[in-house]
């Protein structure tokens, strides 16, 4: 045991240096600060505030000065002396003594020496004729209605006829009250039997009208 013990390799002890530590100190203090400062320097770069830009105003300028216009004063007008020419009176025979002026005669002249008197000759008128019946007696009397002969019935009637330029009857009115079956009676009969000669004016046929007198009355 004793002679094992003796041949076993001791490991040899190494005392540490107090310089070499401090230097391994000092070299992790430098490298620690040297990365504070990159991080410091890193951040303020990142974080630097933003840059203010104060806007001055301008300063005002002052109001232009008013500008004063001038009025002109009108021009005056000029007058020039016209002379006027002296114009004589008229002298009055028979002057008037209480201010009114003398009014003119109204005596007509009188030609001393009258011409031919020239008279004017007077125009006609045309001469107008009235429209004339040329239907013969026989066929003037219209037909008596039944209606009113059966009742024994009479009228009066009044009509106004009108006349074209052949004389023919165009139409047939009333003038006044008229029954209206006597009415048609008479407007059918005339219409289709009487004929006139035309009224005319300066020798030309012209329309006309007339009012006449027809009569229904029963014989006996």
């Amino acid at each position: 045991m004793l002679a094992y013990a003796a041949h076993r390799p001791v490991v040899a002890r190494r005392s540490s240096s107090p310089n070499a530590m401090l230097a391994i100190i000092a070299a992790h203090v430098a490298l620690l600060a040297l990365v504070m400062s990159a991080k410091m320097d890193v951040r303020r770069r990142i974080f630097d505030p933003p840059t203010t830009i104060e806007l001055i105003p301008a300063p005002k300028l002052p109001p232009p000065n008013p500008v004063e216009q001038r009025v002109r004063p009108a021009p005056r007008p000029t007058t020039l002396a016209v002379p006027r020419p002296d114009v004589p009176l008229p002298v009055l025979d028979n002057p008037r003594v209480d201010g009114m002026p003398s009014l003119p005669s109204l005596d007509p002249i009188v030609d001393p020496n009258p011409g031919p008197t020239i008279e004017p000759v007077p125009t006609q008128a045309p001469v107008r004729t009235g429209a004339r019946l040329l239907t013969p007696a026989e066929e003037l009397k219209p037909p008596y209605p039944a209606a009113k002969l059966a009742s024994g019935e009479e009228a009066v009637l009044r009509l106004r006829l009108s006349i074209d330029e052949r004389g023919r009857v165009v139409a047939v009115e009333p003038a006044g009250r008229a029954d209206r079956i006597f009415l048609d009676a008479a407007r059918r009969h005339l219409m289709a039997h009487w004929r006139y000669k035309p009224a005319t004016e300066g020798g030309r046929a012209m329309a006309s009208t007339l009012v006449i007198t027809l009569r229904f009355q029963l014989e006996g």
